[in-house]
């Protein structure tokens, strides 16, 4: 319900307005088995006068029969609901209440304290902004403080309140309290949990929930209502990552066509340059549609239907974004795991994975390990049970599109579905590309880089050119080999300086050791970005040539070796040219499954999205292949000295 307000009487259009401009706050309450979450909502509900009347006047009548106060009001029973809860006095799912202030709107998650109710507390927990999570002042820090604390950092909530309840029950002592305020600061810190809020409270008789109280006038912080009345919350979101989930394609008539569906991060504007992943097909946003109206501008949280100026081809599931702004891209991703079903996980069975609003077939092809949630240590372990948290790499068949679960709640943000009885089996949190192996190792603490006298400047003065990474990409036998030995002989002949790195060169030298699974795929490129890197360094130019059939290991090299010496080039043709080219038979011989997972036939290839240049080797020789790609570099001017 909402706040009392004098305009209700006299100007219900004014008092809609007010009420509609006003923020909204999800939060939950969370803690061990009878800390006093329920009693805290019923007070805080109570004493804002946020109750009807018929709504007291049940909670006084149950009281006397299912109350756990000894003849007084029991506030619990407003959110503990079911039969179940009021006969043993534990909250077992979770409720929601909503109410409003003056100030801001909210809505409540009370979440159950019980171990074996984690999953509804991980359900409760995941949409929320903020997260209270209450203490017994005669217990203090308990294992299910630090079992929900973790689940608390786990979801990415950045605000949490910490009430520390029934310090009517240690007579207000501010010695008890500051040693509670001391362990808990103490294990925040290793969840990285920043500066939580921590107060004392009563909240059976409502010390410190609405008002300050006589009782604890040792202790000069704002009660709790005010503090969630004043929550910097709505400087988390997230203004400069532009997403857009497709949820629906509407289509009412042959005038308009639009695709619906909630910002989930960023801004985005009339006008606007898109790009529609995962096809990469570009476009302008035309017009912003919403339920009142016509927009200039939508932001995160925002329910709209954007416009775009050309017939492109766009489906639920796939994801609108700036071209300049673009999210991660892998088939494996990294993810923090918390299981929630009965049967326990299986390693390689396959799930439905729902991440946003695209729905795509996987499985866990690894758990790396399990978490003890109450003492984070790491366990080895072969599966996952009910309420367990793992760390696992997960396989989808189709690309996922998604950014890192603490930068973005939605993109980073995954299920998996039971796919014989449509049932919710776990919520994942993904971490980052599961492919990266060693890209993001730190170097051992004990080296330090030295660096040349000889500054790459002067070294490209005297070559006469710009250090840059062509990176030749396609499919096998495509053709990147041929055309990358023809290119360096073209640059060495106009008296330029290169270096060639061929795929299969790489492999019979510096990654003999490697073979041809993912992680080991990535390191192969990650070696060959190693030595581009250090090439460019040199000031030559480097011509690389690979399948890298990964976009996000294309990615990671881009940003290794650095984006503006980084020249993507796509070479394409038909799988029929490609067969007949493939003089080593490995196409048939990977149909036959007799060579490891082969792009183009037993493995994805991601086709670039927004190359440098493309071309296809079918309509064009090698010859004019070449000269395509001198032109790219002329135009770029890469073939000439740099200005003093």
């Amino acid at each position: 319900m909402s706040h009392r307000s004098d305009l209700i009487a006299t100007d219900i259009e004014a008092y809609l307005a007010e009420h509609e401009r006003k923020d909204l706050l999800r939060f939950l309450t969370c803690g061990s088995v009878d800390d006093g979450k329920s009693t805290l909502i019923g007070r805080l509900l109570h004493d804002s006068h946020m109750l009807y009347e018929d709504q007291l006047a049940a909670v006084e009548a149950d009281s006397t029969t299912m109350g756990s106060t000894g003849g007084g009001v029991d506030l619990a029973l407003l959110m503990d609901g079911l039969k179940a809860e009021r006969e043993q006095g534990i909250t077992i799912d979770v409720a929601y209440r909503y109410f409003s202030t003056s100030r801001r709107k909210f809505i409540i998650a009370d979440t159950p304290g019980h171990e074996q109710y984690t999953r509804n507390m991980a359900t409760g927990a995941s949409t929320c902004d903020l997260a209270i999570l209450l203490i017994d002042a005669r217990h203090g820090v308990v294992t299910q403080t630090r079992r929900h604390s973790y689940i608390v950092s786990l979801l990415g909530i950045r605000h949490v309140v910490v009430a520390v309840n029934k310090m009517d029950l240690v007579d207000w002592s501010q010695e008890r309290f500051d040693e509670i305020h001391r362990d808990y600061l103490a294990f925040a810190e290793l969840l990285g949990i920043e500066d939580p809020y921590v107060l004392p409270v009563s909240a059976l008789d409502g010390d410190n929930v609405v008002d300050p109280s006589a009782n604890l006038s040792w202790f000069d912080g704002q009660p709790l209502l005010e503090h969630l009345e004043t929550a910097p919350v709505n400087a988390d979101h997230n203004l400069d990552d532009f997403r857009f989930p497709v949820q629906l394609v509407l289509r009412p008539d042959l005038t308009f066509r639009g695709f619906a569906g909630t910002v989930s991060s960023g801004v985005v504007a009339v006008d606007d340059d898109v790009i529609v992943l995962p096809s990469g097909v570009r476009s302008k946003v035309a017009r912003i549609a919403s339920f009142d109206g016509d927009l200039d501008q939508a932001f995160p949280g925002q329910a709209v239907t954007l416009c775009l100026r050309d017939e492109v081809d766009v489906s639920r599931g796939d994801l609108i974004v700036h071209p300049k702004n673009r999210p991660s891209r892998s088939h494996d991703v990294d993810a923090m795991l918390v299981w929630m079903s009965d049967e326990a996980m299986i390693p390689g069975k396959q799930y439905l994975v729902r991440q946003a609003t695209k729905t795509s077939t996987g499985h866990v092809s690894q758990l790396h390990h399990r978490i003890d949630v109450n003492t984070l240590d790491q366990e080895p372990a072969s599966t996952l049970e009910l309420n367990e948290v793992g760390r696992v790499t997960l396989s989808a068949e189709e690309l996922l599109l998604f950014d890192p679960y603490p930068e973005n709640r939605t993109t980073g943000a995954l299920i998996l579905i039971d796919r014989m009885t449509n049932a919710t089996v776990a919520a994942g949190m993904i971490q980052s590309r599961s492919a990266q192996g060693v890209w993001d190792q730190p170097a051992v603490d004990t080296l330090v880089r030295t660096r040349s006298d000889v500054q790459l400047p002067e070294r490209q003065r005297r070559y006469g050119q710009h250090a840059v990474t062509l990176w030749l990409t396609g499919l096998p036998a495509v053709g990147k080999s041929t055309i990358a030995k023809a290119l360096e002989r073209r640059l060495f002949d106009r008296g330029r300086a290169t270096i060639r790195l061929d795929g299969q060169n790489m492999r019979m030298g510096l990654s003999r050791d490697l073979g041809f699974t993912a992680p080991e795929r990535s390191e192969n490129l990650r070696r060959a970005a190693e030595v581009a890197r250090l090439a460019n360094q040199q000031g030559l130019i480097v011509i690389a040539a690979f399948v890298a059939p990964e976009a996000e290991v294309r990615d990671r090299a881009r940003e290794l070796i650095l984006p503006e010496r980084f020249i993507e080039v796509f070479l394409d043709a038909p799988i029929e040219i490609r067969r007949e080219r493939d003089v080593a038979g490995m196409y048939d011989r990977a149909e036959r499954g007799e060579i490891a997972p082969f792009p183009g036939v037993n493995a994805p290839y991601d086709r670039p999205v927004d190359p440098a240049l493309q071309l296809h080797t079918d309509q064009l020789s090698v010859d004019e292949s070449v000269d395509a790609i001198v032109a790219l570099l002329e135009e770029r001017g890469a073939l000439s000295a740099p200005r003093d």
